[in-house]
């Protein structure tokens, strides 16, 4: 069976023959005519063979490929018939005809990209011509992209390009084919840098050898104009020309085509620099251009006479003779010379070589078929035999790559007046293809390209004013820094700097779209993972680099907020959106590492982070064979990781430890900074280094007005030795860039200062340099003063380093200093004369001769070598010796940059990659502050829901932050600024919920606000008393919840009472007819208004009440038990600073503050003891110092005992909280009098729950006098009350231990009970004193046992001494207590209390005893009359209800059988045994 391919070639055979005969030349149609023609014959002979064929693949793809390249060679067809081959070979290219695996593809396909790339043509019309020329597009582009694209040569590659820009660039040609050659050419690069990775880098010395170069001349002069101008200019010997600088380079080539589409505007030329015969023998290495070299003549070629294509420009179908005589070259060229040139041109213009008759003789009678051929340019090919004999073709690679790379750097020069803005744009656009298809760092040829010239013109194209040529320009610095900022530390910070001056910048003519687009980089960049870390601890921690993170930071967050920046609608412009994006951008990269801290938990960190060290320890042992240096380092590395882990966060060390194991397995040592302990120090270090940096920079500024005081500043704060080191201060002097240049040559050429001229002129390394050379870098390290003496010290210094040795003196000799100094003057003598423009208008400057002239004899009577001075001459010539500060323009920029490259090439050069995240702590320190003022900006200033949002989210991000790193300032600074949005602090409470409600922002503001107090409360600090200011206000304005404002009352029905009190015609204050005055006096819409509240008003109140219930502001209480106990000490005195004063106090407000405080205590009964004291201190202020009795007093009444009720149950604070009860003794009798049925009513409560947990004496004694005062009216014991008079009254004078110190020298705990007359005695003595009765003693400690003893002793022996303490009668129910008035339902309650207490036999214990007998017969007294006076009683009764009546009596009751059973308890304890208790 018949391959199907063959089939394929016999069919475009058939298509392409057809189409000649069809040409009126071939006509005839005779067999004849068809067998002298070559590409008829030809075609004849490929059919022959492929009709004797089975397979294609049995013939080399030259064969069938042969009849159609020479068809798209000869210069005899036209148009169609060359574009019907081309369709022919892009066939067999893209049906995969040619197998990439066959041993003659590489030359097949080398045949094949010479054949089209050297088309030729007789034009007829230029629609039809540049169909042909589309379809030379579309042959090269599938040439290189399909497989067996691989087998071209560095040579073919090139030209296939040079082919596509010829293209492109020629104005004339159709929008159409120009954009079609630019999208092919896309398409080339994006292939070949994305083979890159495949090619390795050659060695230097074949940089650039047998490779052709592409360079770019203008177009636009006219094609007549051209000629003549080549007319004009004498050919050089062997075609060669020299260039200006001094380098190889070839005459311009003709055009593509024989039509006038491309005669003579394109000026693209080939160079082939060839290698010396000697290195002939490795031509077959990857360095290889890839042609034959089997003929010597071959790499002798000349260049073509251009004559012969201006004739073929001008005379369309005119076949040129390869034999034509030269004409003349391009006066561009003239001067320029290359050694050993290939030829290579694009138009296919027939070369001449330096045997041409021969050659021409040998073309002119080679048949097709002959084995050997050699095409129009001079290229041999040979047969296969002779080709697998010799040399191979070697497959294209690095070689082309990089000089393509140079030729598209070279598109983008913006001061070369040849390229135009289409050609740049064309430059720009195919190197950012480029970089996006390879990783270009590793190959350091293309490297040295980025560095120096690619990144110089892109920054130079961002001064440019067209918006193209800066987005290309800015796209490319993308993908530099993103890829290989590690290389481009200080282009990096170049970059920067313009893009700061493009959005600072006050130029009028800026336009504002190059703002957004320099903002929008920015937001790029910061984007990068780790940019922004890096950033700030390569330039900002750089004692030497700008602060670039944090000038950038302030710049963004002014660009957001400043002045004029918004128009009257409120609207954004894009710039700030931008800006406030680039700082979200880093607080979003912060929060992200910080969610991930969160999720992990602290048991799987603490695992993680020990597993990883083990396996880091494991590693580093692995290595320590092959690297002993990096073992030291990465130990060093782990063994400080091991003493910061305590302080570093568990995530923070894994992270960084794993760094250290990615080290490991790249098994290479990280290039450690100078000025870092280590490749990733700690932020203590990093502080230390920016402290440092300060004072260098304040020294630097010192330095630069008088230099001896910036010295000594240094010395002070200890960064420069004292006294004076001088090479410590020389070296400051090299490596400080920001020092004034001038400042620096006046102090070293200052004859104080001999000895620091010379360790400054030693730090440098003129090792190898020729004296110019070493003396431009020596000046450009200062200022040369103006002074002769001076210049002549400097000179001299410099010449004594010099003759040490330390300059190159191969061809001169300097050990004579005298010699050098007069070479060095001469030097800049010469460079004066060169360049300074004053001396330029009074005198030619000199040439290389009278240079020479001026030198003879002064090398010790003989002459410097001349080959040297004519180098000096040339290199000061044509590259000033620059003084700093003196230059300006593109002069200066030269200088800068050639400091910028030098730098980077130092140890300062040293970029320090870091893991994402290692130091958020540091970036938000920095960033915090201009971020929350721009999203507080952009909040207050937006219309836009998604904007707000989006401010709203950042403000959470930034709390989530904050309370991750603990930073409780910036947390409370953010809710501050919140709280302001709330508009619940600036607005009164009668418009609050009309003005709340209807505001959407204040409600996003409102729930936020609390909405991070729920979530982060730990962290609040400050920020407590703004969010208890809110909480204030919705209080006022009747917005809380009903939860909120009700609370526990104990003697109210329901149990609650509201803390809202509805107002009284008396609270108000006015009368009926001054109301009714006031209502006349109203105006109509006033009168409304009192009608009732509005619609909308309504809505508004019902919206804002529904986003308060959303905000849930009851959280913040019964949450209060999960904050951190400094959080909630803050909460507690946010909450009490809300007390009485003069001036703003609100009795509500105050009684809601403190219902909320009370709370807060309740949900934190577990840690009470840590707050109790100021609990108590607030209570005190309030009950003890109030004067009169009020809400407020009532409500902190009620609070103490609601507090001890709660309390109680703990046993750690339950004597402290019984104690604190003291406070209601220590109040004000007639205060504590209007809230003793409060005070009843919650004892009662008290002992009902917590009877059982009272055990001390003192407590008892507490519990006992104030039932005693308030039920009873007995006045509060003496040593309870505070004296009003005393001036120095503290609110928290007395703590719980003073209180406590009351009871004890009264009653001693520890004593046991006797009798009942020792009891009662005891009791007697101090502490309860009575009013004169009936009973009276003679002394005391006696007790009347019976009624006739009080008669006998009624009247005291004569002379006796009075009596000091009366006697108790135990046998009596009074006491003679002095009572005052009391509240009848207090004292019913407090029966009460006493009946519950001897009701059960448990609550009655020997410390309670003698107390709850005591209270019995104070209550007997005060019901009965016992020392009151009868009208009292005759009131009291008058004022009992029945039921109080009924009660009583049932009381009373209660108490005798009381009585009664304790009694008979007291008894047998006396006599040692317990009887089952009975009821008597």
């Amino acid at each position: 069976m018949v391959d199907k391919n063959i089939y394929i070639v016999q069919g475009e055979i058939i298509t392409v023959v057809s189409a000649i005969k069809r040409n009126s030349r071939w006509n005839t149609h005779t067999p004849l005519d068809e067998e002298q023609d070559p590409l008829l014959n030809s075609f004849s002979h490929l059919k022959e063979t492929l009709n004797n064929i089975k397979e294609l693949s049995d013939v080399e793809p030259n064969v069938f490929l042969r009849p159609f390249l020479e068809v798209v060679r000869s210069e005899d067809t036209t148009g169609p018939i060359t574009g019907l081959a081309l369709t022919s070979v892009n066939k067999f290219l893209s049906y995969g005809l040619i197998d990439a695996n066959h041993e003659a593809a590489a030359e097949a396909i080398e045949n094949m990209a010479d054949a089209v790339t050297h088309a030729r043509f007789v034009g007829t019309d230029p629609a039809s011509d540049e169909v042909v020329l589309m379809k030379i597009l579309q042959v090269l582009r599938t040439l290189l992209l399909t497989p067996v694209g691989a087998h071209l040569t560095n040579e073919s590659v090139c030209e296939i390009m040079q082919s596509c820009f010829r293209i492109c660039f020629e104005v004339r040609l159709s929008e159409l084919l120009r954009k079609s050659a630019e999208h092919t050419l896309v398409d080339m690069v994006q292939l070949l840098f994305s083979r890159l990775p495949q090619f390795k880098e050659e060695a230097k010395s074949f940089v650039g050898a047998n490779m052709k170069k592409l360079k770019m001349r203008a177009g636009g002069m006219s094609e007549s104009s051209k000629w003549k101008k080549q007319k004009r200019s004498p050919r050089p010997p062997h075609h060669m020309v020299r260039s200006a600088s001094g380098g190889l380079e070839q005459a311009p080539p003709a055009t593509l085509s024989h039509n006038n589409l491309t005669g003579g505007d394109l000026f693209i030329e080939q160079v082939s620099l060839s290698v010396p015969d000697s290195m002939a023998s490795s031509m077959s290495s990857p360095t290889d251009s890839g042609l034959d070299t089997c003929s010597k003549a071959t790499s002798r070629e000349d260049l073509t006479d251009l004559d012969q294509s201006s004739s073929v420009a001008t005379t369309p179908g005119t076949a040129t003779s390869p034999s034509t005589e030269p004409g003349r070259l391009d006066a561009q060229s003239e001067g320029r010379q290359v050694d050993r040139a290939q030829s290579a041109s694009v138009e296919s213009i027939p070369e001449v070589l330096e045997d041409r008759d021969s050659v021409t003789e040998q073309s002119d009678s080679a048949s097709i078929h002959d084995m050997d051929y050699v095409n129009p340019r001079g290229v041999r090919f040979t047969p296969q035999q002779t080709q697998r004999d010799g040399a191979t073709l070697i497959p294209y690679g690095l070689p082309c790559l990089r000089e393509l790379f140079r030729f598209l750097i070279s598109l983008t020069n913006p001061h070369d007046r040849h390229n135009t803005d289409a050609m740049m744009h064309m430059g720009l656009q195919l190197l950012t293809v480029a970089l996006e298809a390879a990783h270009i760092a590793p190959y350091q040829s293309l490297l040295g390209l980025v560095k120096d010239e690619l990144c110089r013109h892109l920054f130079q194209l961002l001064n440019v004013d067209r918006m193209n040529l800066c987005t290309a320009s800015i796209r490319a610095c993308f993908l530099l820094f993103e890829s290989m900022r590690g290389h481009l530390k200080f282009q990096l910070e170049m970059y920067l700097k313009k893009l700061m001056d493009i959005i600072t910048s006050e130029n009028m003519k800026m336009p504002y779209e190059m703002k957004e687009m320099a903002l929008e980089a920015l937001v790029q960049l910061w984007r990068i993972p780790s940019f922004v870390t890096e950033l700030y601890i390569n330039h900002d921690c750089d004692f030497y680099c700008s602060n670039l993170f944090e000038d950038l930071t302030k710049l963004l967050s002014k660009s957001v907020y400043c002045p004029n920046a918004f128009p009257v609608s409120g609207q954004l412009y894009t710039t700030h959106l931008l800006s406030l994006e680039a700082l979200l951008t880093v607080i979003d990269s912060t929060e992200a590492h910080c969610q991930a801290k969160v999720l992990n938990s602290t048991a799987q960190q603490d695992q993680s982070a020990e597993t990883v060290l083990v396996e880091g320890e494991g590693s580093t042992n692995d290595h320590v064979d092959t690297t002993t240096g990096m073992q030291i380092s990465i130990k060093h590395l782990i063994t400080g990781l091991a003493f910061r882990s305590i302080a570093m966060n568990e995530i923070e060390l894994k992270v960084k430890i794993v760094f250290i194991l990615f080290l490991l397995a790249e098994k290479k040592e990280p290039t450690k900074p100078q000025r870092f302990s280590s490749c990733l120090p700690d932020s203590q270090e990093l502080l230390d280094i920016r402290n440092k940096k300060k004072l260098l920079n304040s020294g630097t500024e010192q330095f630069n007005q008088k230099p001896k005081k910036g010295i000594q500043f240094l010395q002070e704060k200890g960064l420069l030795s004292s006294p004076m080191d001088n090479n410590e201060v020389a070296q400051w002097l090299r490596e400080n860039p920001r020092l004034d240049k001038k400042q620096i040559g006046e102090f070293i050429s200052d004859r104080k200062h001999m000895e620091l001229l010379d360790s400054f002129v030693n730090t440098f390394t003129f090792q190898g340099l020729r004296i110019d050379e070493a003396l431009r870098l020596y000046l450009e390290a200062f200022r040369l003063p103006g002074e002769a003496p001076v210049i002549h010290r400097l000179l001299e210094t410099f010449t004594d380093t010099c003759a040490n040795g330390k300059v190159e003196s191969e061809r001169v000799s300097l050990h004579d200093q005298r010699r050098g100094l007069r070479l060095a003057y001469a030097v800049i003598m010469l460079n004066t004369d060169q360049h300074n423009n004053n001396v330029r208008k009074q005198n030619i400057p000199m040439t290389v001769e009278q240079f020479k002239k001026n030198l003879k004899g002064v090398n010790g009577n003989t002459d410097f070598d001349q080959d040297m001075l004519e180098d000096i001459y040339n290199a000061i010539k044509n590259d000033e010796i620059v003084m700093p500060d003196e230059q300006s323009g593109l002069v200066k920029e030269n200088y800068v940059w050639s400091v910028l490259l030098h730098r980077g090439a130092t140890s300062e050069g040293v970029f320090l990659h870091v893991p994402a995240g290692s130091y958020d702590h540091d970036l938000f320190t920095m960033t915090w502050g201009p971020t929350i003022a721009a999203l507080s900006y952009v909040f207050d200033k937006s219309l836009d829901d998604a904007i707000i949002q989006k401010a709203i989210a950042g403000f959470r991000k930034c709390a989530m932050i904050s309370a991750h790193c603990g930073f409780s300032d910036v947390f409370d600074n953010l809710i501050i600024s919140l709280c302001k949005f709330t508009t619940l602090s600036s607005e009164s409470a009668e418009n609050l919920p009309t003005v709340f409600g209807s505001n959407g922002k204040a409600q996003v503001a409102a729930k936020t606000v609390f909405h991070l107090a729920h979530r982060h409360g730990d962290i609040l600090r400050e920020g407590w008393k703004n969010i208890m200011d809110s909480m204030l206000q919705l209080f006022r304005a009747e917005l809380l919840p009903k939860a909120m404002v009700e609370v526990e009352d104990f003697v109210e029905p329901n149990g609650k009472i509201s803390l809202q009190r509805e107002e009284t015609p008396s609270n108000r204050g006015e009368s009926a007819v001054l109301s009714f005055v006031n209502w006349l006096t109203l105006s109509g819409a006033e009168q409304s208004g009192l009608r009732g509240p509005s619609t909308e008003n309504q809505e508004a109140k019902q919206a804002a009440m529904l986003c308060i219930k959303q905000c849930d502001p009851e959280k913040l209480i019964t949450e209060s038990k999960f904050l951190q106990l400094e959080s909630l000490q803050e909460l507690m005195k946010a909450l009490i600073s809300v007390t009485p004063d003069e001036e703003t106090y609100d009795e509500e407000d105050a009684a809601f503050c403190l219902e909320m405080l009370l709370r807060i205590v309740m949900e934190n009964r577990d840690r009470v003891s840590c707050v109790w004291q100021t609990v108590r201190d607030h209570l005190c202020h309030l009950c003890v110092q109030a004067t009169e009795s009020c809400f407020l007093v009532e409500r902190a009444v009620v609070g103490l005992i609601r507090l001890a009720i709660r309390l109680l149950r703990r046993e750690d604070i339950s004597s402290q909280v019984l104690l604190s009860l003291r406070l209601l003794l220590m109040m004000k009798p007639h205060v504590l009098a209007r809230v003793s049925r409060e005070v009843a009513y919650g004892l009662h409560e008290l002992l009902k729950t917590n009877a059982a947990n009272i055990h001390c004496t003192d407590d008892w004694f507490t519990l006992f006098s104030l039932i005693e005062c308030i039920g009873a009216g007995i006045k509060p014991p003496a040593s309870f009350q505070v004296t009003s008079t005393s001036p120095d009254i503290d609110t928290g004078a007395l703590s719980d231990s003073e209180l406590s110190s009351h009871h004890h020298s009264e009653v001693s705990l520890d004593r046991g009970y006797t009798s009942d007359s020792e009891v009662y005695t005891e009791h007697g003595k101090s502490r309860m004193p009575r009013s004169v009765t009936d009973v009276d003693v003679a002394s005391s400690g006696w007790l009347v046992v019976g009624k006739d003893d009080l008669d006998i002793n009624k009247v005291p022996a004569s002379g006796s001494k009075p009596l000091l303490n009366p006697l108790v009668n135990q046998y009596s129910l009074t006491l003679g207590q002095d009572m005052g008035f009391h509240d009848t339902k207090s004292l019913i309650k407090c029966v009460e209390s006493l009946s519950f207490i001897v009701r059960d036999a448990a609550h009655v214990t020997p410390e309670n005893f003698e107390l709850c007998v005591k209270a019995i017969r104070v209550f007997v007294e005060a019901s009965l009359n016992g020392g009151t006076t009868s009208s009292f009683i005759t009131s009291l009764i008058s004022k009992l209800s029945f039921d109080s009546l009924a009660c009583w009596v049932v009381t009373l009751k209660s108490l005798w059988k009381g009585i009664s059973m304790h009694v008979y308890i007291v008894t047998n304890l006396t006599l040692g045994s317990l009887p089952p208790p009975h009821q008597p």
